[in-house]
């Protein structure tokens, strides 16, 4: 196993939460790398989607964006089989980002990506899509043990195509460019750069050792000041 994939499974290992922890949700900590301001910056997923398999853990790959629409009689230079080039040329594993633009009043009912092209994505190495609309066929994915996050699901879809390959996307409050790495459970999903997988690794392993002797002493803890005392420089125990 190359060293980036021995440290991808240990990515595995943590909770998203956890992650953004790591990455910018407490930049006054030593841990914390400080990526992104983490109230202006769009790098994790917000409620507007969901984990389709919570059952399935934690999953984590290489961003590869796509964007999907109506069809345009301007443009029609794309299809499905240029995002599987995509996926193969990549690092993988790979996490599949789809920025859906359909029109407001068909955007709920996209059943976008189904068994088909679920089988297809699977076969060259990815491991999940992320989407901020609907999907389909969620009975028949499940076998595949294959992530989704999107909006929901709905059963059927009309023409489609393709609108870009690989260009920044946006998605349920995150932003994504091709390569980065994505990490997703049911807390949500979350991006980083791939640069940054060594740090985000040895930092999350830093700050599980540092948590599980904290919450060891809170569970022991009876009283206010015992409490106080535990969380003492921590932002819990912040003045406002």
């Amino acid at each position: 196993m190359s060293k980036e994939r021995e440290l991808l499974e240990k990515l595995k290992e943590h909770d998203t939460p956890s992650v953004t922890n790591v990455v910018a949700t407490y930049p006054k900590n030593p841990l914390c790398l400080g990526l992104y301001n983490p109230w202006t910056q769009n790098w994790y997923t917000d409620q507007s989607i969901r984990c389709i398999y919570p059952e399935l853990g934690r999953t984590v790959g290489y961003a590869v964006t796509c964007v999907f629409g109506l069809p345009d009689h301007n443009y029609s230079r794309l299809s499905f089989m240029d995002v599987i080039d995509a996926l193969e040329q990549s690092k993988r594993p790979t996490i599949l980002i789809i920025k859906q633009i359909f029109p407001p009043e068909i955007a709920a009912k996209v059943g976008l990506s189904g068994g088909n092209m679920t089988t297809a994505l699977k076969s060259i190495g990815c491991v999940g899509v992320i989407s901020d609309g609907p999907s389909r066929d969620i009975d028949e994915i499940r076998q595949m043990k294959f992530q989704y996050m999107l909006t929901g699901v709905t059963a059927g879809h009309g023409d489609m195509a393709v609108h870009s390959i690989n260009s920044p996307v946006s998605v349920a409050g995150m932003d994504v460019s091709p390569g980065e790495i994505i990490h997703m459970d049911e807390n949500g999903a979350c991006k980083f750069p791939a640069n940054k997988l060594e740090q985000v690794v040895r930092n999350l392993e830093l700050l599980q050792q540092e948590e599980q002797k904290r919450m060891s002493a809170l569970s022991k803890a009876t009283t206010a000041a015992e409490i106080r005392a535990i969380f003492e420089g921590q932002s819990y125990a912040d003045k406002k």
